[in-house]
């Protein structure tokens, strides 16, 4: 049996009052799930490391990348 890929959650940027860049999480009725700034979303995607990229790294012989704390 395949498994099931899961779509991601699209994010929709707004701004704050102050200006800022937020990501606004939706969910499948288009409520807003979860809104967080740019900077700490986008931090945290940038430390993630992909599957894609482990299987590259593996594939390629490189040791596998250190999670940033």
């Amino acid at each position: 049996m395949a498994a099931r890929k899961r779509a991601t959650k699209k994010r929709t940027t707004l701004r704050s009052s102050a200006g800022k860049k937020l990501y606004a999480k939706r969910t499948r009725k288009g409520q807003f799930e979860d809104v967080q700034s740019y900077k700490r979303a986008h931090g945290s995607d940038v430390k993630r490391v992909s599957k894609a990229e482990t299987t590259a790294r593996k594939r390629a012989g490189k040791p596998k990348r250190a999670l940033k704390k």
